[in-house]
């Protein structure tokens, strides 16, 4: 009894269970059974900020022979080097006390540096690029004509630029440029409202050049001489800049296919822009980016230390990766021909960021157009600090 009552409850049940169920209308597909959620993508850690976030390692070096201009050099950046903040943080005030006064004295420069200095690589090995500056000569003019359209700008007076560190200390030597509307800080005029006339009328025209694209290119050297009618030269300088990202125009036409990979001289930037003048102004303002001169008198050009930068020693670079004033040993490519030489770090670019990358300042005239204009090269760099600084980086 007991087991046919069972089985007549099984079967009970099993019909009520079919009865309670939706019935499926025929021909329907169940849906499939919802696919697990994809993993979480790992957060990628941001890029080391300056130099000490990254592998420093002490290396050996030798002294090139160039040891005497490079003193020179270092030496006339040692007023601004003792005085300002060391945005990698590799230095410390005060490290560089003792190799400053002994630049002043004479005696054999080699010594000086293997006395004073210790060096290291940053990052992997301290590989890093070259490309190289100029101060270029173009014709000009102090005053406006048909001859001379296109005018460089004195820094505006409504410019106004903000100092980050101010704020908040992860934001030390970043700079914010701009102009106050109303009572808020907005973004300064780019270079293609600009070239449309943000500026005309303001009285702000420094002089005016006769060729727009070598003018623009000026702009990119940061500095330059201006060779007028009656055969003077007035030197220009930078002073400011609108505070927008530098594009480099050579990429753009890369990426566009107008030049190929690894054709992007300045001659060949300049051939193309001469050969299209009706596509040339918006290459132009592709770079929103425009700088902002003021007349030099005596030695030139200036550079971010405040002082005169030496031909085939200065150097420009990122001062949160490679400290203002430091000298560095390179090993590079130029003009086909390997350079091994002591450079000093006296300028900064917009287009030279992060470590080990430099931009060598080649001089003036032909030549140095030449090798800037051309100049694109892997190297080794081994940056030289005071030993004291060395010492603590070690112990870290």
């Amino acid at each position: 009894m007991t087991g046919g009552r069972a089985n007549h409850l099984v079967l009970f049940c099993a019909l009520l269970l079919a009865a309670c169920a939706t019935p499926r209308p025929a021909g329907v597909t169940p849906p499939p059974p919802a696919a697990p959620p994809p993993p979480t993508a790992p957060v990628a850690p941001p890029p080391p900020a300056r130099a000490i976030d990254l592998a420093v390692t002490p290396v050996a070096f030798d002294v090139p022979p160039n040891a005497e201009a490079a003193r020179a050099a270092f030496a006339r950046s040692c007023r601004s080097l003792m005085q300002r903040e060391d945005r990698s943080g590799l230095t410390q005030p005060g490290d560089w006390d003792t190799a400053c006064a002994d630049a002043k004295t004479n005696g054999d420069a080699a010594d000086f540096f293997r006395r004073n200095f210790a060096a290291v690589s940053i990052g992997e090995d301290g590989k890093g690029f070259t490309t190289g500056y100029y101060e270029p000569e173009i014709t000009g003019s102090r005053q406006p004509g048909p001859d001379y359209p296109t005018p460089l700008y004195r820094r505006p007076p409504d410019l106004i630029e903000v100092d980050l560190g101010q704020f908040a200390k992860d934001l030390k030597g970043r700079k914010l440029r701009g102009r106050i509307a109303g009572k808020a800080l907005v973004p300064y005029p780019d270079r293609a409202a600009i070239m449309a006339g943000a500026l005309a009328g303001k009285g702000l025209e420094l002089a005016w050049a006769a060729d727009p694209y070598e003018a623009f290119f000026l702009e990119i050297q940061g500095s330059g001489r201006l060779r007028l009618a009656d055969g003077s030269i007035m030197r220009i300088g930078y002073d400011s800049q609108n505070g927008r990202d530098y594009v480099a125009i050579g990429r753009v036409l890369i990426d566009r296919g107008d030049l190929p990979r690894g054709g992007a001289t300045m001659d060949s930037i300049l051939d193309w822009l001469r050969s299209h003048p009706v596509e040339a102004p918006a290459l132009l303002a592709a770079n929103p980016s425009v700088v902002f001169f003021r007349e030099l008198t005596g030695e030139g050009p200036i550079g971010a230390m405040g002082v005169p930068v030496t031909a085939g020693v200065s150097v420009a670079a990122d001062p949160a990766f490679l400290p203002l004033g430091a000298p560095l040993v390179v090993e590079t490519l130029l003009a086909g021909q390997p350079l091994l030489a002591l450079m000093v770090t006296q300028d900064t670019g917009g287009a030279i960021k992060g470590a080990n990358r430099i931009d060598l300042f080649r001089g003036a005239g032909a030549t140095a157009r030449a090798e800037a204009g051309s100049q694109a090269a892997a190297a080794r760099i081994r940056l030289l600090l005071p030993r004291a600084a060395v010492a603590r980086l070690a112990a870290r």
